[in-house]
């Protein structure tokens, strides 16, 4: 097991192993107390998973209440926000009860929101079941719905009171899923740590332990550096401004990790003409993420995309900041107006 404590507005652990699961009710009890816990899931984690998470809770003394939605991005809205904090109500939830988050980043981001909203704040734990959200979405205390114009366009900065990363729960995800988190681990090696790209280049379950404390080790370091996201925190944008105009493009039938993969590759490519970065770069960032199983071209025109990003949020005011590589390991932040944004769009699509 490897632990790792995130000291943001809220200290906390991160607590990284196989086979966590059935004890994830002693480890909620120790940090989180309460007499209720509301687990919510989705319909195909629930049937994987949920069981053992509710006997697990009750053992420890919990009044355990359920709350399922579909699996996929749609669900990650309003009404099922407004759903989720009527069940909390109806369920005569208490700001001393807990929120237990099983899934992957919807799961995580859609409770997060309500623990954070509903009686102001209430306790949360977090139990990622994917590689994505075991490397990124669990940790950091970002939490949002999306709205009809865009991507986690409504949400609060709201850290968990304990994270449980039970790694064996990858075996049962589906390949495109597990892709998927890669793209995230790619990030992270991008961005801050050479060491973490080269080993994507070898077999990953053998290291996943490490590969899971490393990524989370660079983002804690990060959060606890810039938490609310107005300076360095923006480093974990890497390719994601134009993977979420893919996102949107696509009525987000393109997956999150396919569209960010899809995002480096053009933000690279661009860097690259603008003399950013050198050739070894773009083809070094291609060649993994092709070997990973993801894509590296857009299916949508420069145009498409540029008018999906433009209602991003992370917009200030006419500009916006992206972020650029100049190495394997190492990128920098930009800010840059729209028309810079659009050219850059447009080199990136380009071969």
């Amino acid at each position: 097991m490897r632990t790792l404590r995130v000291k943001a507005s809220k200290t906390y652990d991160i607590y990284i192993a196989d086979n966590l699961l059935s004890s994830a009710g002693d480890y909620i009890r120790q940090i989180a107390g309460g007499k209720t816990a509301a687990l919510v899931t989705d319909d195909l984690v629930d049937q994987l998973y949920s069981q053992m998470v509710e006997e697990s809770l009750a053992n420890s003394g919990y009044r355990v209440v359920k709350f399922v939605i579909a699996n996929g991005e749609r669900s990650k809205n309003a009404e099922n926000y407004l759903l989720l904090l009527n069940f909390l109500a109806g369920n005569k939830l208490t700001r001393s009860d807990v929120v237990v988050a099983l899934g992957g980043g919807v799961v995580g981001d859609l409770a997060g929101f309500a623990a954070s909203t509903y009686l102001r704040g209430v306790r949360l734990v977090q139990l990622p079941t994917t590689l994505l959200a075991a490397v990124d979405a669990s940790v950091g205390g970002k939490t949002a719905i999306n709205l009809n114009t865009g991507k986690n366009q409504a949400g609060t900065f709201y850290q968990p009171d304990l994270v449980l990363s039970d790694y064996s729960t990858f075996k049962t995800l589906k390949q495109s899923v597990f892709q998927d988190g890669c793209a995230e681990i790619i990030k992270y090696g991008m961005i801050a740590e050479a060491m973490l790209f080269g080993m994507l280049k070898e077999p990953l379950w053998p290291q996943m332990e490490e590969i899971i404390y490393r990524c989370l080790s660079i983002k804690s370091d990060i959060v606890a550096q810039d938490e609310r996201d107005r300076g360095q925190r923006q480093l974990l944008n890497f390719g994601h401004t134009i993977g979420h105009s893919i996102e949107a493009c696509s009525n987000y039938t393109i997956t999150h990790g396919s569209a960010v993969a899809i995002g480096m590759v053009i933000i690279t490519r661009a860097a690259v003409k603008l003399g950013h970065c050198g050739d070894n770069c773009l083809n070094e960032v291609s060649d993994l993420i092709t070997n990973v199983g993801l894509p590296v071209t857009s299916p949508y025109t420069a145009a498409q995309l540029f008018e999906c990003a433009v209602s991003d949020k992370k917009l200030r005011g006419e500009n916006i900041t992206i972020v650029v590589p100049e190495a394997i390991g190492q990128c920098v932040l930009k800010e840059i107006s729209m028309s810079e944004l659009r050219h850059l769009i447009e080199l990136g699509i380009s071969n």
